[in-house]
C-alpha cells in the first residue's frame, strides 16, 4: 500500500513541473528568414525556407521574442514588412549612431533584423549594395539602401514604406 501511496505522490509532484516546463519552453520563439539571389531569375529572394542548390548571395537572419509577450504587429506594419523588409547593418564598434538607428526602428514598431558585419567579404558585399563604401550604420529596407545614420532620411523612407509614424503597439509591448 505504501509504494501505491509514493506513486501517487510523485505523480502530483510531477504533474505541474511537467506543465511549468511546458509553457516555459512555449514562450519562447526563434524566427529564420533567409535571403538569396535565384539562381534562375536573378531575383532577390526572402523567405522562413532554406534556399535552393545554387542560390546566390545567401543571407541568414535569425530574431528571438517571447510569443507570449508580444502581441500582433498592426495591419500596416505586417503589410509594410512584408513588402519591404528592414535590415540594419553594424559593426561592432558602431556604437552612439547605431543606437540611435536601433532606437529610431523601436519607437517606429518596425519590425527589423540586424546584420552586425564580421568579415572583410560581409562589408564588401554591403559595399557592392550601397553603391560606396559602407558607413555605420546602414539600412535596406526593401530595395532601397542609406548609408549613415540620418533620421530624416531613414524616416523617408521608412513612410515610402508604408510604416506607420509611429508604433501602433502600447509601450509595454515594444521590444527592450
Amino acid at each position: 500500500m505504501r509504494t501505491s501511496r509514493n506513486r501517487d505522490r510523485s505523480r502530483i509532484l510531477l504533474a505541474p513541473a511537467l506543465l511549468g516546463l511546458l509553457l516555459a519552453s512555449y514562450g519562447a520563439t526563434a524566427e529564420t528568414t533567409y535571403r538569396w539571389v535565384d539562381p534562375n531569375t536573378g531575383g532577390t529572394v526572402i523567405s522562413d525556407m532554406p534556399p535552393p542548390p545554387g542560390a546566390r548571395n545567401v543571407s541568414r537572419y535569425t530574431t528571438t521574442g517571447s510569443s507570449a509577450d508580444e502581441r500582433p504587429q498592426p495591419y500596416a506594419v505586417r503589410q509594410a514588412s512584408e513588402k519591404f523588409p528592414v535590415v540594419l547593418y553594424a559593426d561592432e564598434r558602431c556604437g552612439t549612431p547605431c543606437q540611435e538607428a536601433r532606437q529610431l526602428l523601436q519607437q517606429r514598431g518596425v519590425p527589423f533584423a540586424e546584420k552586425i558585419l564580421r568579415s572583410d567579404e560581409e562589408f564588401a558585399e554591403l559595399t557592392r549594395l550601397l553603391g560606396r563604401e559602407a558607413a555605420f550604420p546602414s539600412v535596406s529596407i526593401g530595395r532601397q539602401y542609406l548609408r549613415g545614420f540620418d533620421a530624416a532620411s531613414w524616416n523617408s523612407l521608412l513612410d515610402a514604406a508604408s510604416y506607420p509614424a509611429r508604433s501602433g503597439r502600447p509601450a509595454a509591448t515594444r521590444g527592450p
